[in-house]
C-alpha cells in the first residue's frame, strides 16, 4: 500500500484499517518539538535548496491507535509550504501528508530497503527515503522513513 500512494500516511492509514490494527484507523503523528538534525548537503541538494535557505525538520513516529507503525525524519521547506500548513506542523499532531495534501505532491523514491537502514532504529522492517516533488518538480520534503514491527500486526480483520 506504500508504493501505490505519494502520501506514506494514505498508505499506512490504509493498511491500518485493512489490517484492523486500530479502530478507527486514523494516523496520529507524535513528535519531539524540541529535537533538531541539521539537513546533510544530499538532502539539501535532493531538494534543490541552497545553504542558505532554512529548512525546518520534524521526527515523528506515525501512530495508528497504540501502534507505532513509522518513526520518520523529515526535512521540509517552510518558504514552499502556506503559512496555515507551516503552523500545523509547528503545533499538531497531523501527519506531514495529510497537511500538505492540497499541494498536490507526487513522492520521488530514492531508496528501499528491507530490513534496517543505518538511521533507523532497532524493529525496523522496512526504510524508504524519498523527496515529495510539486508539480513544478521543486522539492518541498525530504523523508527518511522506517517501518516497525507495529505493521505485522493482526488486528481483528
Amino acid at each position: 500500500m506504500l508504493a501505490a500512494n505519494d502520501s506514506a500516511t494514505a498508505g499506512l492509514q490504509q493498511w491500518c484499517s485493512a489490517r484492523g490494527i486500530a479502530t478507527p484507523a486514523t494516523i496520529v503523528a507524535e513528535s519531539d518539538r524540541s529535537e533538531r538534525e541539521e539537513a546533510s548537503p544530499a538532502i539539501r541538494a535532493a531538494l534543490g535548496v541552497g545553504v542558505q535557505e532554512p529548512l525546518a525538520y520534524r521526527h515523528v513516529r506515525l501512530r495508528c491507535g497504540d501502534t507505532v507503525l513509522s518513526d520518520a525524519k523529515n526535512w521540509y521547506v517552510p518558504a514552499r509550504l502556506t503559512p496555515a500548513m507551516n503552523t500545523a506542523l509547528e503545533t499538531t499532531r497531523t501527519p506531514f501528508g495529510t497537511v500538505v495534501r492540497p499541494l498536490g505532491f507526487h513522492r520521488e523514491r530514492l531508496e528501499s530497503l528491507r530490513g534496517r537502514a543505518a538511521e533507523c532504529p532497532a524493529g525496523t522492517v522496512l526504510s524508504h527515503k524519498a523527496v515529495l516533488r510539486l508539480s513544478d518538480g521543486r522539492g518541498i520534503s525530504f523523508v527518511a522513513e522506517c517501518y516497525t514491527r507495529g505493521n505485522l500486526a493482526k488486528g481483528s480483520h
